[in-house]
């Protein structure tokens, strides 16, 4: 039996001993020896027969006391049914913890035999295998559940404590409290790593968030107060073993952090073990967080001429420049061709995803490839190919002055199968390679540039026929190179495809799914002919695209659940319109299961048709979503208002509008449904809110925001009250994450959504090497803007700027600083402006941009390149410049050469008003025409800026292939607009899509082609209604307008006293009004003229004006005396 020793120290972060003095008491864990007599002195005896009748069920469970059970007689206990703890944890976990339930829970299992014992803990862990516990009543069943297992015989056997583990123990221990409640009882470390051993086993059977809640109840007990080494001593025989990660976390080091491992030991420890055999071939078998493989890699090669060959193949995709500086052509060579086998390019490591771009690289990746390339200075075709995946590391020079053009071009096959590519080197590679002769004869031909077709321009792509782009995507190898190009260059491929296939489905059958999503919806109109649904579910298609084929497809595939997700987003009210309830009800129980998300138009239309007959008893198989537009009441019948507002939390709560009074209804009914009197949430009702926490006022957050903090930073947006609360929060250090200068990278990892809300006060407190880690990895995987990053690279820089008049020899910017995304901190403006003086930025534009640069410091890269191009930047430039655009001058705008609208693409990106206009005029000015490409560039967000001379340059055609938003408009433009596009899809008139397609320019169609939409059953939106010219939505009749509405009629009445619908309303007649049934007031009562008095022109006479009144009082007398003849 394993003794338990005294005096190896109470463990506990200082962090957690305030959680556990708030939350799971402070003396729930006890190793004291209980005296039966005194514990049971004043609890009720009970009888056998009372505990017979709970066996047989005669009795409930929680008829008695836990007192009651512990003191019971032994043998009595023996007749409890293998559930029983099951019912037992049920009964007390509503009740409160008491002083006493630890010293029962000891006297409890005491008196258990081990074999039913373990037959209970069995089946109670198969019943809350993945359901988390109560914490308190957790920490007091293990408390007895531990004095008990270390009397059993045999447990200091591995395979003895391995099956209670596995099969009893794993629901407590996923509790990371309950280690250091364990750590409490003074466990030896030879019985936790006997415990790790038997959670390995099951590593892989755990959720992502079981494996990281054991890992940190490891991290709990491995932490000793006072040193660094828990359960490690070079002198102590039995702890002296270096293969710690091995024995003491096993497979759970996946979820550690650098700031993690140096907790555990020293740097020279920690470089002990990680040259430890044993931990090496743990290692190799497991996917670490990225920058602790960093570390991890760096502590072993940190030793002077470690040589790389005796690495295991996984840490060679984690190595530092240092590592390779001193390596022979041979030996980089050999290390290239293991990097290109091993590390596969856009890997989503733990902790980042790569969000930059598809098969971006790292800094150290990068900063590892152009160490490699620079031990050559001439590339033939055998160097290329032997450099493999490292050849991303050639500088433009390079590709420019040290490969020949007859190498190049055999180097093809090579370097198209090179990821992470940036715009200045495939942009090179394919310039030279055009330059020197080389030809795209055939879809192969192109297919075979693969990752270089990133360095196409657009007017080489305008320039290949039709006929060889659709040769092209047919081939496995285009297809799966395509994903990495410009959406540019994709709008192109896909114009070049519609002029060649003819028909929707063959279309459909043959785009690949990177470039679907780009297919103008026009194109996706199948009329009479079918499309093939299979080739439908194939592709990721956009909701807008989805909903021109969603009523073919639903016609065609009789079973919902065969359809995509990418098809199902596209249901809209009109195909609402035939189908039986019972079978719309199993279209939105497949879209719950398919995760589909609707707008609120559709998602109010889902409501109405789904609860037509009646709420359903089953609202959880619906879409959450469907919750925000029904009551707790309307819930009753499926489950519990808890049960509703914890999926009200789940739910997209932005489709209702953040200040809306709907919103504020749900949490004030949220409130009321928990029980929460005050102002306090405690974390189960926080869980409970979900995404209802975003919506919580200021004094909430203050009151509860220590534990809410992670929570708040998944919300999208807060407001001004709010985001004072977080900072005071924040600023007292009296939360979950403790004070902001004991915060480390992942840290900021977690909080990173609330971290543009941070002031300076806060920021500065942060330790500026938690800020370098966390920008070095983590950033790149926030939501954050460049300008949003760039205020946390302000922070690292000093708060005074010296004049720098030459730059500093240390300073000096190299190649390997220009491929450190981490350059913004290295250099104030003043240093950066002296540093660049002999740099040549333009070969790294594209690289460097991407780096998250202060407004000072980007100021300085564009006078830097004023300087290069004193007369207008090359067109060839322009695509490249990114945030630097927004410092782009008018005077600048008018220097511009833009030649091609994909050009106009790139600068039309996150413009002003002004800016954008100026750009328009500029591309207009030097000849080009507004074709598909310009017009999507244009947009939804710069229509307007079109005057009429503009507008009349817009061929109807070309409408086919964009959209374009002209609700904020001018009548003028919106009219121009709706003319061209009605010509445009003049041949669809008699489709359904029709109408999908029209809809965008609605807002100039006269009366009339209203009149004649009402009759095509079109589900009109209340909000396209409310935007059609006013004087065609006055000459329309109430049943017309019903007609046009159709389910949406009911979202008439919300607008009835805001114009243009209280307009509309006064001149209808109430009895006509009152046809509608949505309770419309306001119209003309029977009996009385409505008269809506002209508005006359500004020179009109006053004599004009009284005249018209002073005929008035007749004109009404001939109304009444014709009334009453007739």
């Amino acid at each position: 039996m394993l003794p338990l020793l005294p005096g190896l120290g109470f463990l506990l972060l200082a962090g957690w001993q305030v959680a556990a003095a708030t939350s799971a008491g402070p003396y729930l864990c006890s190793s004291s020896p209980v005296n039966e007599s005194a514990v049971c002195a004043s609890v009720k005896s009970v009888s056998q027969e009372m505990l017979l009748e709970i066996t047989r069920g005669q009795a409930s469970p929680c008829s008695l006391t836990f007192g009651q059970y512990a003191c019971s007689k032994r043998a009595w206990l023996q007749d409890l049914q293998d559930d029983f703890l099951i019912s037992l944890y049920s009964c007390l976990t509503p009740k409160p913890v008491s002083d006493m339930d630890r010293e029962y829970s000891i006297l409890f299992f005491s008196k258990y035999d081990a074999k039913k014992l373990l037959a209970a803990l069995t089946m109670f862990s198969q019943r809350f295998s993945h359901t988390p516990l109560s914490l308190e009543w957790n920490i007091i069943f293990v408390n007895g559940l531990w004095e008990k297992i270390m009397q059993i015989p045999d447990i200091d056997s591995p395979s003895v404590l391995s099956q209670w583990v596995q099969e009893g123990l794993q629901p407590f221990l996923v509790e990371p409290k309950v280690f250091a409640c364990l750590h409490a009882k003074n466990m030896l470390c030879e019985t936790f790593q006997m415990i790790v051993a038997a959670l390995n086993d099951i590593y892989s059977d755990l959720s992502v968030e079981e494996q990281r809640n054991l890992y940190t109840g490891m991290k709990y007990y491995l932490i000793q107060d006072g040193s660094n080494q828990k359960c490690y001593s070079a002198v102590v025989p039995g702890l002296n073993s270096t293969a710690w990660f091995e024995h003491y976390l096993g497979s759970f080091l996946e979820h550690a952090t650098v700031e993690d491992l140096q907790l555990f030991g020293d740097e020279p420890t920690l470089q002990k073990f990680a040259r430890d055999p044993v931990n090496m071939q743990l290692i190799s078998n497991l996917t670490l967080l990225r920058e602790t493989a960093l570390y991890y890699t760096s502590l072993l090669t940190s030793v002077p001429a470690f040589p790389l060959s005796s690495l295991p193949d996984r840490f060679v995709c984690y190595l530092r420049p240092s590592a390779v500086s001193n390596l022979s052509r041979d030996d980089v060579l050999s290390l290239a061709q293991r990097i290109s086998k091993n590390c596969l390019l856009n890997l989503t490591h733990r902790g980042t995803t790569r969000e930059r771009a598809p098969f971006s690289l790292t800094t150290e990746e990068l900063q590892v490839a152009s160490s490699l390339v620079r031990k050559f200075d001439h590339f033939s075709p055998a160097i290329l190919h032997a450099l493999g995946q490292t050849a991303v590391g050639l500088s433009v020079p390079d590709i420019e002055n040290s490969i020949s053009d007859k190498d190049l071009e055999a180097s093809i096959p090579a370097l198209g199968e090179v990821r992470g590519w940036n715009a200045d080197q495939s942009s090179a590679i394919i310039n030279k390679l055009l330059s020197s002769g080389y030809q795209i004869r055939n879809g192969q031909s192109l297919a075979n540039l693969g990752s270089l077709m990133t360095g196409l321009n657009s007017s080489t792509l305008q320039s290949l026929p039709p006929e060889l782009v659709v040769e092209a995507i047919k081939l496995p190898e285009f297809v799966q190179q395509v994903v990495t190009v410009p959406s540019a260059l994709k709008r192109t491929f896909v114009e070049k495809v519609s002029f060649s296939v003819g028909h929707p489905a063959e279309l459909v059958k043959y785009i690949p799914d990177a470039l679907a999503s780009y297919v103008p919806k026009s194109l996706l109109v199948f009329g009479e002919e079918k499309p093939n649904i299979q080739d439908l579910n194939s592709k990721m298609w956009t909701r807008e695209q989805a909903a021109m084929f969603f009523s073919d497809a639903i016609q065609m595939e009789p079973d919902f659940s065969r359809l995509s997700q990418s098809v199902l987003q596209g249901f809209t009210c009109a195909d609402a319109n035939g189908m039986e309830v019972e079978r719309f009800q199993e279209l939105a129980k497949v879209m719950k299961k398919k995760n589909v998300k609707l707008g609120e138009d559709e998602l109010s239309c889902l409501v109405k048709m789904v609860t037509l007959h009646g709420i359903p008893k089953d609202l959880d198989s619906y879409p959450e979503d469907l919750l925000l537009f029904l009551s707790p009441s309307d819930y009753a019948e499926t489950g519990s208002c808890e049960q509703y507002f914890a999926n009200i939390g789940k739910a997209n709560l932005d489709i209702l509008q953040r200040e809306s009074s709907q919103r504020k209804q749900l949490l004030l009914e949220a409130l009321a449904c928990l029980k929460i009197p005050g102002t306090q949430i405690n974390m189960e009702n926080a869980e409970i809110l979900g995404h209802l926490v975003c919506d919580l006022g200021g004094e909430y957050i203050r009151s509860s925001g220590g534990h809410l903090l992670k929570q708040l930073s998944q919300c999208e947006s807060f407001l001004p009250d709010q985001e004072e609360a977080i900072r005071t929060v924040t600023s007292s250090g009296n939360t979950t994450f403790g004070p902001p200068v004991a915060w480390s990278a992942f840290t900021l990892h977690e909080l990173s959504g609330l971290i543009p809300i941070f002031d300076h006060s806060i920021l500065q407190k942060i330790p500026k090497n938690a800020l370098i880690l966390w920008l070095k990895n983590f950033a790149h995987e926030s939501h954050l803007s460049r300008e949003q990053l760039a205020a946390i690279v302000e922070e690292l820089l000093p708060t005074r700027h010296k004049r720098a008049v030459d730059c500093p020899p240390e300073k000096k910017i190299t190649d390997v600083v220009l491929d450190d995304d981490l350059m913004p901190i290295y250099y104030t403006p003043e240093e950066l402006r002296a540093c660049l003086k002999n740099v040549s930025l333009e070969n790294h534009l594209s690289q460097i941009l991407t780096y998250s640069f202060s407004n000072e410091q980007l100021a300085v890269l564009k006078d830097k390149l004023d300087e290069t191009y004193p007369d207008g930047y090359p067109e060839s430039l322009l695509p490249r410049l990114g945030p630097l655009l927004s410092f782009i001058t008018l005077q600048d705008l008018s220097k511009l050469k833009i030649t091609s609208a994909n050009t106009l693409t790139f600068l039309l990106k996150d413009r002003s008003d002004d800016q954008a206009s100026a750009i328009i005029r500029r591309y207009i000015d030097l000849g080009n025409a507004l074709n598909a490409t310009a017009l999507n560039a244009i947009g939804r967000n710069y229509t307007c800026l079109l005057n009429a001379t503009e507008l009349a340059m817009i061929d109807p055609n070309t409408l086919k292939l964009a959209t374009l938003n002209s609700s904020g408009c001018s009548q003028f433009t919106k009219d121009t607009l709706y003319d061209k596009a009605k010509r445009a899809f003049s041949d669809q008139h008699y489709l359904p899509a029709y109408y999908k397609l029209i809809e965008p320019y609605l807002g100039g169609a006269p009366g009339v082609d209203l009149k004649a939409l009402s009759k095509d059953n079109v589900n009109m939106k209340i909000s396209t209604f409310v935007n059609l010219r006013e004087d065609s939505l006055l000459s329309l009749t109430p049943s017309e307008v019903q007609d046009l509405l159709g389910s949406h009629l009911g979202d008439l009445k919300k607008w009835q006293n805001k114009p243009p619908v209280w307009n509309w309303v006064q001149r209808q007649k109430q009895s006509e009004l009152d046809q509608l049934h949505i309770g419309l007031t306001g119209g003309t009562q029977e009996g009385y003229i409505n008269v809506v008095v002209p508005k006359l022109p500004s020179s009109a006479s006053l004599g004009a004006v009284a005249m018209m009144l002073h005929l008035l009082p007749s004109l009404l007398i001939s109304f009444l005396m014709m009334s009453v003849l007739s």
